[in-house]
């Protein structure tokens, strides 16, 4: 049984606290089917989230099967289901490969064969046997609800959280969810709570619970909800509610709630009697309702006026019934190891990866075409560089035109190498952008309904971190050897590429943290854009900056650090050159080394911090 007892949710506004969930006392028993409706800002979605635990209850208890998940913790995640009103599926997946994969993060399955088993009876459940091989781009709006609730139903849950899961859908369509979710109900003695805006086809319902302004104003019989509120057609109701303040509602309910609960018990054993609610073979014993006793409902206007109406404390006041004894929890489902999840996740991202068309094209444009750019200015760098004699001219006018030829050389190839070497850096810089700004933003609503579902946070981050780092060693080595087969670079060689791929690493390690703490792709792609902008003229490689600002910006700045270590591993005589163009000071490789996995090392930590934080609409 879920039983909710003077459940508050309160929020700050203007410095004042308010109520959007308020005292809120109900009981659901095992395999019943409620309705949760209201004006929109009623509370609906933040009582659901409030009893999955996504909002934590600022005062009162939540009991569920005999614990109280107040003080004792939440729901484990094989208990409960939530089905979101957006998609939690990827558009490039098929229905049989997205109900396999949340199996696969849900549940631990013994061999192939029960995994088998258990995506074929989810998907003959939701109806979507037929269409298991269609990708989830292509599915209807119902379509799609069905695959939201079969990607719940692989852990077997026992209370089935559904948040507008009708909206949008045409009249037929949101019939037969309806009818699905009331089938669900009757098996193994499920709870399903739906929040609904639609005040259709309330007859599948075993009860409805009327919510206005956060105020209980009614949980019953659908067939006595027009009754109760002294209307003709339920689309009266909303109507009928604006009539009153929500607190007359409420303690107008508390006068008459224990009677509408006998009829849904009276109603709920015709149910069990008639064989159509099937519960576990524990089943459950009757209870009875958190508010007082009064007459028959139907005998008194639930409008007219009463001592505890124009008195909130006094509704709030309203007696409770003893929590249960606490039970022990039963035995639940085993979620998958770390390396199981792991591995799911990242063979689904590389499946994502290579059948969106635009992303594999865009990765293969960059790979191209990035490095050409750089080629196209390899031919100054490979000048030669004149020395000095080692006799000293006779003739003045000689040794001067000698200063100033060694010197143009300098200039010229100085100038090449490190604009070219620059060059290198801030196209891996952009190349590090592309690969991680969207990464978990994007997916963000995605990542956090699976996480509520059972997801380590810790297998999510590493199956990024090992996907980005296939881009990154791809990207630059290819940028290392690309360039260095059509212009050798005049130095050490394997160094550069190593600063390479530090920069791209660094670069695709902080845009992934960037990511993680963003709450839209948006926000994430045009932070990390800009952050990229920055980091050549704040490298100081083009102008230098003045010391007192450099001092600040340089530790930060990625590029600067593998310019420089790259500049350090030339030849002397190219090295040379290069200090002789630039206004800048040039750090120790084993600085831009230890710099660049810092800046690799704190990314990280801070995209664990972003992926670790709920962030939930």
């Amino acid at each position: 049984m879920l039983e909710l007892q003077d459940v508050c949710f309160t929020i700050r506004k203007d410095g004042a606290p308010v109520n959007l969930i308020d005292h809120i006392s109900l009981k659901v028993p095992k395999g019943h089917f409620m309705a949760i409706v209201g004006p929109s800002g009623c509370g609906k979605t933040t009582l659901l989230k409030t009893i999955a635990g996504l909002n934590p209850e600022s005062s009162g208890n939540l009991f569920w099967d005999g614990r109280n998940l107040s003080q004792g913790g939440d729901f484990s995640p094989s208990e409960i289901g939530y089905v979101p009103q957006f998609s939690i599926a990827y558009d490039p997946l098929t229905v049989d490969e997205s109900v396999e994969a949340a199996t696969r993060l849900r549940v631990r399955c013994r061999n192939t064969a029960e995994l088998d088993q258990r995506i074929d009876r989810v998907l003959e459940e939701a109806g979507l046997a037929a269409i298991s091989d269609r990708t989830v781009r292509v599915l209807s709006g119902g379509q799609k609800r069905r695959l939201g609730l079969a990607m719940e139903l692989v852990s077997d849950p026992k209370i089935l959280l559904c948040d507008e899961v009708t909206s949008g859908l045409d009249p037929r369509s949101e019939r037969e969810i309806v009818r699905l979710l009331h089938d669900l109900s009757r098996k193994d003695g499920r709870i399903v709570l739906a929040v609904t805006h639609s005040l259709a086809h309330l007859e599948l319902y075993d009860s409805i619970l009327v919510l206005h302004e956060g105020c209980l104003a009614f949980h019953g019989p659908p067939e006595k909800l027009t009754h109760y509120f002294s209307v003709r057609d339920s689309e009266e109701v909303y109507p009928r509610l604006a009539t009153q303040t929500a607190e007359r509602w409420q303690s107008s309910w508390q006068k008459h709630g224990e009677s509408y609960f006998h009829m849904l018990e009276r109603n709920r054993e015709v149910l069990i009697a008639s064989g159509s609610l099937q519960l576990p073979a524990s089943g459950e014993p009757p209870a009875s309702h958190a508010a007082p006793t009064a007459e028959d409902p139907t005998a008194e206007d639930p409008t007219a006026e009463d001592p505890t109406a124009a008195d909130p404390a006094a509704a709030a006041a309203t007696p409770t019934t003893p929590p249960p004894a606490p039970r022990a929890a039963p035995d639940l489902l085993p979620l998958p190891g770390f390396c199981s999840q792991f591995a799911t996740l990242l063979s689904r991202r590389w499946r994502i990866f290579f059948r969106d068309r635009g992303q594999v094209f865009l990765q293969l444009a960059i790979l191209l075409c990035f490095p050409i750019l750089v080629t196209l200015f390899s031919d100054k760098a490979s000048g030669n560089i004149r020395r000095f004699s080692d006799t000293r001219q006779s003739d003045i006018s000689a040794e001067i035109q000698e200063q100033q030829n060694v010197r143009g050389d300098q200039a010229k190839v100085g100038s090449a190498v490190s604009g070219i070497i620059m060059f290198q850096v801030v196209l891996l810089a952009l190349m590090g952008s592309n690969n991680s700004a969207r990464e978990i933003a994007g997916e963000r609503p995605i990542y956090e309904k699976e996480k509520f579902g059972g997801l380590r946070p810790a297998a999510y981050l590493a199956s990024k971190i090992a996907f980005l780092s296939c881009l990154v060693i791809a990207q630059s080595l290819w940028m290392a050897f690309f360039v260095n087969f059509f212009g050798q670079f005049r130095g050490e060689f394997f160094q550069h590429a190593g600063f390479l791929l530090l920069v791209n690493a660094a670069m695709t390690a902080i845009c992934l943290a960037i990511s993680s703490v963003m709450r839209t792709a948006e926000q994430a792609s045009l932070l990390s854009i800009y952050l990229v902008g920055f980091q050549l003229p704040l490298s100081g490689a083009v102008l230098a900056l003045p010391e007192n600002i450099e001092v600040f910006t340089r530790p930060f700045i990625s590029a600067y650090w593998a310019w420089s270590g790259s500049v350090e591993s030339l030849q002397t005589q190219v090295h040379d050159a290069v200090k002789s163009v630039i206004d800048t000071s040039l750090s120790v490789q084993t600085s831009c080394l230890y710099t660049l996995f810092a800046h690799i090392g704190v990314a990280l930590i801070i995209a664990w911090a972003g992926a670790r934080r709920p962030q939930w609409d």
